[in-house]
């Protein structure tokens, strides 16, 4: 799949992006790996992790999803695309609409117009369980996101360049998650976490899982999916205890368009949802021309429709980690 191809990747410098490329130059030869965003520190440190001297196929393009021409430019001869580009934190989006507007709206019709343009092959969009039934405004542009990257796949023709997109939950550990904030405070000394509701329930999923998981959906893909992998779930207070059982707790509240439980496949969608071993798909909402072809993927795995009003959320999860399994976990990283 990705032996001799040129990757694209968008916001290359951040968590996901950084542990893809890892993970790709150490199990596949690809021609050339394009590392595509707006921080030129984060650049030079991830040239300096990936020498020109050991990976020769490495590129670095400054530039910003919001810039058309220049995706267009770096995008030249690209045959695979991953945009993990995005602003992400719910409170800072609340504020500033507009921003997470441009970029995560604007910058997927960009990298979708970029793609077409350069007879791309094939492009994953990574989206976020907050895209389903959104209550905020980061959730609502991925959600915008996300249908527009399905719908491209109706304006190719003749093409074949196919998009689709894959949806999970919180990244353990990653910047911005609420592991990293409970570290944080360990690191400084508190005596307690910060705790907005005891309730609260979240999709878990290691960095590791979440790349795996979409180098196996570039193999998946037909076009028009979004991908949802089967993953635990956890309780923000077993996180809590995991990570300093002898801190106190102290409750703030719920933040500005927090959810208590997340949601990725909406029971709204159930009669959309095709359930695989692994995972969900959920199909475009207008495959009359495709019927059945998303209960069998392109590997020749077979999945069958999910029932009425099914619904795959955090607090109804069928796999929730225990205290133990968080701590080991943690220590496996």
């Amino acid at each position: 799949m990705f032996n001799n191809k040129t990757i694209f990747v968008s916001g290359g410098t951040g968590s996901f992006g950084n542990k893809f490329i890892e993970v790709i130059v150490k199990n596949y030869k690809p021609k050339k790996i394009i590392v595509y965003s707006r921080d030129e520190y984060k650049q030079y440190l991830m040239e300096k992790k990936f020498s020109s001297n050991k990976y020769s196929f490495m590129r670095f393009f400054l530039g910003d999803v919001r810039d058309l021409e220049r995706l267009k430019l770096a995008m030249n001869g690209v045959d695979i695309v991953v945009h993990a580009a995005a602003l992400k934190h719910v409170p800072s989006a609340e504020r500033n609409p507009m921003e997470y507007v441009k970029t995560n709206i604007y910058g997927a019709e960009n990298i979708i117009q970029s793609s077409i343009f350069q007879k791309v092959s094939k492009v994953i969009a990574l989206s976020t369980d907050k895209a389903a039934n959104p209550i905020n405004l980061y959730g609502a542009t991925k959600l915008a996101s996300d249908k527009i990257f399905v719908a491209a796949n109706n304006i190719v023709g003749a093409q074949k360049t196919s998009f689709s997109v894959v949806r999970y939950g919180n990244v353990a550990d990653s910047r911005g998650s609420v592991q990293q904030l409970f570290n944080e405070f360990i690191k400084n000394g508190s005596d307690y976490f910060p705790i907005t509701d005891k309730r609260m329930t979240r999709f878990w999923i290691t960095l590791d899982q979440g790349v795996e998981f979409v180098i196996k959906s570039f193999s998946r893909m037909r076009g028009g999916e979004i991908f949802v992998p089967k993953i635990p779930s956890l309780n923000i207070l077993d996180l809590a205890k995991a990570l300093g059982p002898k801190l106190k707790l102290k409750y703030i509240g719920i933040r500005a368009g927090e959810k208590i439980h997340e949601v990725m496949c909406p029971k709204e969608s159930s009669y959309l949802t095709v359930e695989f071993s692994d995972h969900f798909v959920i199909y475009p909402s207008n495959p009359e021309d495709k019927k059945g072809m998303f209960e069998k993927n392109s590997v020749g795995e077979k999945g069958k429709k999910v029932g009425k009003d099914f619904e795959y959320s955090s607090d109804k999860n069928k796999n929730f980690l225990s205290i133990q399994d968080i701590i080991k976990l943690n220590k496996s990283k």
